[in-house]
Formats: structure tokens, sequence, C-alpha cells
């Protein structure tokens, strides 16, 4: 376990000096009542403070809604899980049997929480100047490919977007179903929006472009954008 945990702290490269915190950050509330949901609450909000501060920094002139559109991006759970799985977080989770079974190593949300619990367990373990300097080293490619010109966004952002100004859930995709050669297949997925009695769907030669269909679709079912005729 010891070299597990080593290999890890490399890869995120922050060394631990309370090992037990990195543990508790790893341990999802399937595997033992004690978990790392009061860490993924302070470490959202201390990554949502960093990010903030670096663009408000990088974007003198940019004004409040597009730092806070910037800051979604930076922020968002898909991003969030890309560094997981940078840093093989998923083979180091605490779960239980039942998301082991599900494949609950891999599912974004889980990832996503595990990395926000990984910021607050450093910001314990070592104050917030640690904390600072691990997450802009994280995000640093990230943060270098920001733009204020960026202004054509994706369904699935808009549709992200839309629902953060709400303060709603954000959308869940599933794959329901594929077809066809490994060359040529077609990916049918649905997206769940809490706003919305019924899913939408997409299809789509990827998962990508499929997801991006639904989320247009669920822009149009929440009246916020019209059928293109």
């Amino acid at each position: 376990m010891t070299n597990k945990l080593d290999r890890l702290q490399r890869r995120i490269g922050y060394q631990f000096k309370d090992q037990e915190l990195l543990l508790l950050a790893l341990t999802h509330r399937s595997f033992a009542g004690r978990n790392n949901e009061r860490l993924e609450f302070l470490g959202d909000s201390i990554l949502n403070f960093i990010a903030a501060e670096a663009l408000f920094q990088r974007f003198p002139q940019a004004r409040e809604g597009q730092l806070s559109r910037l800051r979604a991006r930076l922020v968002k759970g898909v991003t969030l899980a890309e560094l997981a799985k940078g840093f093989e977080l998923g083979d180091h989770l605490r779960l239980g049997s039942g998301e082991l079974k599900s494949g609950g190593f891999r599912r974004e949300s889980i990832l996503a929480d595990a990395t926000e619990a990984l910021i607050g367990g450093i910001y314990l373990d070592a104050g917030m100047e640690a904390a600072r300097e691990r997450v802009l080293a994280w995000l640093d490619q990230h943060i270098e490919a920001l733009t204020l010109v960026d202004t054509n966004k994706d369904p699935k952002t808009r549709l992200q977007e839309f629902l953060q100004s709400r303060q709603c859930e954000l959308p869940r995709y599933e794959v329901i179903d594929s077809s066809g050669e490994a060359h040529c297949r077609v990916f049918r997925v649905d997206c769940r929006v809490s706003l919305l009695g019924d899913p939408t769907f997409g299809e789509g030669n990827s998962r990508r472009l499929a997801e991006q269909q639904a989320a247009q679709q669920a822009l149009i079912a929440l009246g916020v954008e019209k059928h293109n005729d």
C-alpha cells in the first residue's frame, strides 16, 4: 500500500506529511462512514478561489461574466477527471464493493470529487500556498489555453452554464447504445437534466459528438434555444 501511495504522490507532485489525510481523500462514501466528502467540499472552495485569482491576474481587462465563464471551464468535472486520469487516481481509490463492480474507479464524477478532496487534503496538510502551487501546476496547460476571444461555445458548455446560472445540478450523459464496425461506430447517448422530466438524445460517430447533440436537444427542450430549420 505504501509503495502505491508513494507512486501516486510522485504523480501529483506532493508528499503528504499526514498520510491519513491522503487516505481520507481517496475514500469514497461507499467504502466507509468517514469518507472524502468533507475534504471535497473544502477542496472545491479552494479550487474555485485559486482559479478565480489566477484568472483575475491573467485577464485584467475581462468582465465579471467572462471571468465566471472561464472559471467554470477550468473547474468543471471533466477537467478534474482528466487530471485524475493523468494521476491514475482511479487505481488508488477506496471504493465499496458495489462501486468497484460497477466501475466506479472510472466514473468521472467520482474522479473529479477525489481530485477536489486531494486539494482539500493538501491545504490541511501544508496550507494555502502549497495548495495554490499544486493547483496552478496541474491546471497550467488549461489556463494557458484560455482566451477571451472564445465565444463559440459548444452545446455541452452552453447547457452547463445555463444550469449553473440557475444553481441546478449538472447534466448527466450516458451511452445507451453503440453499433457498427469499429471504424464507423454510431453512439447513442441520453442527457438527463433535473429541469426536464424526460431525457434528450443524441447520435454521432463518437461519444463526444453524441453528447453534444443530446445537449443541443436539451437546450431546445428547455426553451433556451430554437430548432435550426
